[in-house]
């Protein structure tokens, strides 16, 4: 991963820093933070049922140029003019910008800092990115964390990656998109040349190096999906839909009573699951189900064909995982089957 940015976008970015904040506070280190994008290879809309992902951090990312300041303020310019400056203040509780708003993802790592660790400095910063928006490649994600660090490093403290993993996949929450844990955790654990193979509760992450001579080509449908509106509520949807057809299916004896979805896929396999859930779900939460256990077998067997270096293996799961998103769990469009 990239440890900062390109050389003709540190000196935007530290010009755009000199613009809007070198007029106070000159002669205090700037220092720089980057967080990676991620792309997810196979475990789609699993990682918030607690089950097993295998994503991978991108080259791409979002850098945060940064003084730290004698208050709590934090004052943000983006290099992107679509992005107007903002401003917060840091609080337990740090009231939203309307739905929707670039801030909002500065907000979120700061309460979720002080809820844990007390009163905070802030910091003034500039803010870039060569990762497309709304892409599916978690710049908001990305976003997120590099401001938790520029604050974990305005005020002399650290956290382990997983433990502020787990922090912001809950605080990123106070946007409004119910997400899982695997942005996060992709992000800053990343490793230069593996996979990662990451389970939930507890968070844990295993590196895999890719085997020799095998390429990801990520491809930009060209289609957006913004975290707010109707993609927001669709998300939230998917992941209560999950919750209920879990709820539904566990309360019902033929599955064993599972306390969770990992003790679920474990007891039986995804045909014996669907068996027993068609029993007792009706036919969109049944897609659903189906999916998300099917998924997990999907992603234990991309797991064994990276080690083995099995390309067609691995291929063919993230072509039956594909198939899946697009029939039942209904979040593909025109343009992604076409690619």
């Amino acid at each position: 991963m990239p440890p900062e940015p390109s050389k003709p976008a540190g000196a935007a970015l530290e010009r755009l820093f000199e613009r809007a904040f070198d007029a106070r506070g000159a002669g205090r280190e700037r220092r720089l933070a980057f967080a990676p994008g991620r792309v997810n290879l196979i475990g789609e809309h699993v990682d918030y049922c607690d089950l097993p992902v295998m994503p991978m951090a991108v080259q791409l990312g979002v850098s945060l140029l940064f003084r730290p300041r004698d208050d709590a303020r934090v004052r943000l310019v983006n290099l992107d003019p679509s992005f107007a400056p903002r401003e917060l203040e840091l609080s337990p509780r740090i009231e939203p910008f309307p739905s929707g708003d670039w801030g909002n993802y500065a907000k979120a790592a700061g309460q979720a800092l002080v809820r844990r660790l007390g009163p905070l400095r802030g910091f003034d910063g500039a803010v870039s990115s060569d990762l497309p928006s709304a892409a599916g490649l978690s710049s908001s994600a990305a976003l997120v964390i590099v401001c938790a660090l520029a604050s974990c490093a305005a005020n002399g403290v650290s956290l382990e990656p997983l433990e502020l993993a787990q922090l912001l996949a809950e605080g990123e929450r106070y946007v409004g998109t119910q997400g899982g844990g695997m942005d996060q955790a992709a992000s800053l654990a990343g490793v230069e040349g593996c996979a990662l193979h990451v389970r939930f509760a507890p968070l844990r992450v295993e590196a895999l190096p890719v085997p020799h001579g095998w390429r990801f080509v990520v491809a930009h449908s060209g289609v957006r999906a913004d975290k707010s509106g109707a993609a927001r509520e669709a998300y939230n949807r998917r992941r209560a839909e999950c919750e209920e057809a879990f709820r539904r299916v566990s309360a019902d004896s033929a599955a064993g009573g599972a306390r969770s979805w990992v003790e679920m896929v474990q007891a039986r396999s995804a045909e014996e699951l669907v068996a027993a859930a068609e029993r007792v779900l009706d036919a969109g939460l049944l897609r659903r189900f189906r999916h998300v256990v099917t998924e997990s077998e999907r992603v234990r067997r991309a797991r064994a064909a990276l080690v083995a270096g099995d390309g067609r293996v691995f291929g063919e799961a993230m072509d039956a995982s594909h198939a899946s998103l697009r029939d039942d769990f209904e979040v593909s469009c025109a343009e992604l089957d076409e690619l």
